[in-house]
């Protein structure tokens, strides 16, 4: 039977329905009684015949895919898994991209068995995109008046990653249950359905704080990124505070490039819009380069072929035309601003709380001479994120331009806290410089600028 659905989770959900029914109508048969079928589930364009029958390639992919499923069990293609995660409450386990016969290309198959005890069925979580635990960071003094400092880095680092676009953060209190025990990431990553771990410590000493942490990729094992921190002792909130945004900061630009690193190995003729996205994101993050950059706007342009929703392909799309806008690089002003405000317009239809889309609605009113609105839109997106350290360097930046370069300090002294170690730290320091030069502090511009 060929059945075909408007939308893909009422049709993972018909399936489901179906299969635990017939396990229900099975149930106290011999085997030889049993009837059990097979389900494929794809999504795909269709084309409707004269007498109603339904043919294509999404036709064929899905009844390859049948032939795939274990009796009584579902198997789903990616596009069609790709809409259901986090939608609905179900356990896949990857299959890998199989070649399915008659169709050029590789395929990504999962599979889920809901006709089957949950105890009895051999599944793994498939893991999101940029998922993450916080185990809680070890206190290696072990003085015990030491641990609410040492929790409450763990505590913020969960809420701040939890502001990334896209971020699946296991709660606190999940992760609190590991404290104190021995564990081994790959086994996290499977109990709790996420690809990365981010772990460390903290040693106190009379006059400074050292933290180690490290992300780990949870299927490998690996230390994908490792950073220390030492830290005068000073006021014990204000050391948390600046500890756990620049980690935030930090580990949210190596979650997408590794994330971004992950498609190219796992998928690199398969690539979905979330893939793309992450790649051009990834480039983003480097030292600006307009050809590099370049590449990144292809990838925003391939996602959003495959879904004209990504928000994180639009907001990447505004960021590169506003960019070649800012930098004087453009060749085409009109063209690219009207590609770059119709991306951000969408980007914030879909997503209002992205704090990045509103940094890049920003960029665009101050190109279209806005500053003030461009300021204020600033301001708003750090409310949403207060560890947008561009953010903060551009409101500093804006502040000198509308004459308060008193004012704009703190702005760029906050992002480079955030930051220290950006891409555009040099720019940073520049405006800086440049404030020092309004002031008519003209020794300490002077250090500044070099």
């Amino acid at each position: 039977m060929l059945a075909e659905f408007a939308s893909v989770v009422d049709a993972v959900r018909s399936a489901i329905g179906m299969q635990q029914a017939m396990a229900e109508s099975n149930s106290g048969l011999v085997q030889d009684r049993r009837i059990e079928f097979r389900i494929g589930i794809n999504l795909g364009d269709v084309v409707v015949e004269d007498d109603g029958d339904l043919m294509g390639d999404g036709v064929n992919v899905a009844a390859r895919l049948e032939g795939t499923a274990d009796p009584g069990g579902i198997c789903l293609s990616s596009a069609v898994y790709d809409q259901v995660r986090g939608k609905m409450d179900i356990t896949a386990q990857d299959r890998g991209r199989q070649q399915l016969k008659n169709i050029a290309e590789l395929v990504q198959i999962y599979s889920i068995s809901p006709a089957q005890p949950a105890a009895a069925a051999p599944h793994t979580t498939v893991a999101p995109r940029l998922s993450i635990v916080v185990l809680p960071f070890v206190n290696l003094d072990g003085n015990s008046e030491q641990d609410y400092f040492v929790d409450g880095v763990t505590e913020s680092l969960t809420t701040d990653l939890s502001r990334i676009p896209g971020a699946f953060v296991i709660a606190r209190n999940t992760a609190f249950t590991f404290k104190g025990k021995p564990v081994d990431v790959r086994v996290i990553g499977r109990e709790l359905g996420v690809r990365y771990v981010l772990e460390g410590s903290v040693q106190g000493g009379e006059a400074r704080i050292r933290v180690n942490a490290q992300l780990i990729d949870t299927e490998t094992g690996a230390h994908l990124w490792a950073e220390r921190f030492d830290k005068p002792r000073a006021d014990i909130f204000d050391m948390q505070d600046e500890i756990t945004t620049r980690l935030a900061r930090t580990v949210g630009v190596e979650l997408v490039a590794a994330e971004g690193r992950r498609a190219e190995r796992e998928r690199p003729n398969n690539m979905d819009a979330g893939d793309l996205a992450m790649r051009g994101w990834a480039i983003l993050n480097q030292p600006l380069s307009l050809r590099r950059d370049s590449a990144a706007c292809d990838l925003f342009e391939a996602a959003l072929r495959l879904d004209d929703c990504n928000v994180e392909a639009l907001v990447g799309l505004a960021f590169y035309h506003g960019n070649d806008l800012r930098t004087f690089a453009s060749t085409n002003r009109d063209e690219q601003l009207r590609i770059a405000q119709m991306a951000i317009t969408e980007a914030l239809r879909l997503a209002p709380s992205n704090a990045l889309a509103h940094f890049v609605h920003a960029n665009l009113l101050h190109v279209s001479g806005a500053t003030e609105r461009a300021l204020r839109e600033l301001q708003f997106a750090i409310a949403l994120d207060r560890n947008l350290a561009w953010a903060h360097a551009d409101a500093g930046f804006l502040k000198v331009l509308l004459g308060r370069a008193e004012e704009a300090e703190a702005d760029l002294t906050k992002a480079i806290r955030l930051s220290p170690r950006d891409p555009a730290l040099d720019r940073w320091y520049a405006l800086l410089g440049i404030a020092d030069l309004f002031l008519g502090r003209l020794n300490s511009a002077l250090d500044r600028l070099r």
